[in-house]
C-alpha cells in the first residue's frame, strides 16, 4: 500500500466514506493544508475513515514504503539542490552533499528491502503548493524546507517504531536512519541560527516551536512533556531545569496520518 494514495482508494474500502468526507476530498484536502500552514492537522473524519479502510497498525511492507516515499522525497530535495549553480554558499556545499549520499544509501536500502512492493519515486513540488515559491532562488528557504523536511523525519521514523517491533532487523535499521535523520536535522538547525546570527537557535527543538508549525505539533507535540505516565517537568531534584529542558531532552512520533498532512502538498504525482 502506498500511504499517499490513500484518498483514492478508501471509497473500495468504506462505502460511506464519501458523505463523512464531503469536504475532504484528496484535492480540497491538500489545498487546505498548503494554505494553511499554521494550523495543519489531520481533520477527525479522515483519521477515523483511514484506521477503518486500513486498520490501525500498518504492516512492514506498508511501513517500509511509508520510509521509501519520505525517503525519496529528501533524496530528490538535495539531488536538486546540489546541482544547481552558485546556490548552496560554498562552505555548506559539502554538508548538503553528504546529506544527500545519506538519503541515497536509505531509498536504496529500502528499495533492495522491499524488492517488487517498492513504490516508485514520485514526482514532487517543493514549493508546497505555492507556499515557498522561492525554495529554489532563496536558500533560506530551501535550508527552512530542509530543516522542516529533517524534523519529521525524526519524528516519522519514532512514529513507527513499534509497528515494526516483529521485524527485528528492520527495526534495527529503522533506529540506525533515525539517529542519522536527527543528526542532519541538528546540523540544519544550527546552520540557519549561524545565517541568522541568532545564538538561540539550538540543534534541538524547544517547546513546539518551528515552521511549519505542523511538523512540531501533532497528537503528542514537541512540547510534551509526559512520559511513561510520569511529568518529567514537574519531578523533585531537578534542581533548575526548566519545562524547555525537558521539552528538548526527548523527541516526539508524528503518526502516519499526521506524516501526510505534513508530506502531502509536496507529492504533485504520485508513482505507479
Amino acid at each position: 500500500m502506498n500511504i499517499f494514495r490513500i484518498l483514492d482508494s478508501i471509497q473500495q474500502v468504506d462505502g460511506d466514506a464519501a458523505g463523512r468526507l464531503a469536504h475532504t476530498t484528496r484535492r480540497m484536502f491538500m489545498n487546505r493544508i498548503g494554505s494553511s500552514l499554521a494550523t495543519v492537522a489531520v481533520p477527525t473524519a479522515f483519521a477515523a475513515v483511514v484506521n477503518k479502510a486500513y486498520g490501525a497498525t500498518p504492516s512492514v511492507t506498508e511501513v517500509l514504503n511509508f520510509a521509501l516515499t519520505l525517503e525519496y522525497l529528501e533524496e530528490t530535495f538535495y539531488f536538486q539542490a546540489n546541482r544547481m549553480t552558485n546556490f548552496i554558499p560554498a562552505e555548506y556545499t559539502l554538508v548538503f552533499s553528504q546529506i544527500e549520499r545519506h538519503e541515497t544509501q536509505h531509498v536504496d536500502f529500502l528499495k533492495g528491502a522491499l524488492g517488487s512492493a517498492a513504490v516508485d519515486r514520485p514526482q514532487f513540488d517543493f514549493t508546497y503548493g505555492g507556499a515557498f515559491p522561492d525554495a529554489w532562488t532563496n536558500f533560506m528557504t530551501f535550508i527552512t524546507i530542509s530543516a522542516a523536511l529533517e524534523d519529521t523525519g525524526v519524528r516519522a521514523y519514532k512514529g513507527q517504531a513499534g509497528n515494526l517491533i516483529t521485524a527485528p532487523a528492520i527495526l534495527e535499521y529503522a533506529l540506525q536512519v533515525h539517529s542519522v535523520e536527527a543528526r542532519h536535522a541538528s546540523l540544519v538547525r544550527r546552520i540557519i541560527g549561524h545565517l541568522k546570527k541568532d545564538p538561540m537557535m539550538k540543534g534541538w527543538i524547544t517547546q513546539d516551536q518551528g515552521f511549519p508549525p505542523a511538523v512540531y505539533k501533532g497528537a503528542t507535540p514537541e512540547s510534551n512533556t509526559v512520559h511513561a505516565g510520569l511529568d518529567a517537568a514537574t519531578l523533585s531534584g531537578i534542581g533548575s531545569i526548566t519545562r524547555d529542558n525537558v521539552t528538548e531532552a526527548f523527541d516526539e512520533p508524528l503518526t502516519m496520518e499526521e506524516v501526510l498532512a505534513i508530506a502531502g502538498p509536496f507529492i504533485k504525482k504520485m508513482g505507479m
